[in-house]
């Protein structure tokens, strides 16, 4: 009877964190409206972003890597991951939208 007990509470335990891995893998498209690489930041007109529970809008993210500011520009369609790292709103990762 414990042992079903401890099973329990670990599976309830576990499943925030397995929904919230779901929601912060899933990609939120978007619209790059500017790239501007000398602050290291993009605007972009986005949807929904589930893990940082955001509505669709335009705002300006700084990036994990510079470099992905060269993969992109203005008026591309693409594809992108996002959170919230000490205060800031940041781009983990893009892809060109298929």
């Amino acid at each position: 009877m414990k042992l079903r007990m401890i099973m329990v509470l670990a599976a309830s335990l576990a499943m925030p964190a397995l929904a919230n891995a779901t929601s912060h893998d899933a990609m939120t498209d978007a619209e790059v409206r500017k790239v501007d690489t000398e602050t290291k930041k993009i605007t972009l007109r986005h949807g929904p972003i589930q893990n940082l529970g955001m509505p669709p809008m335009t705002m300006v993210f700084q990036v994990t890597d510079p470099a992905m500011l060269d993969q992109v520009k203005a008026g591309d369609k693409i594809r992108f991951n996002a959170d919230k790292v000490n205060g800031a709103y940041v781009v983990t990762r893009i892809e060109n939208a298929k």
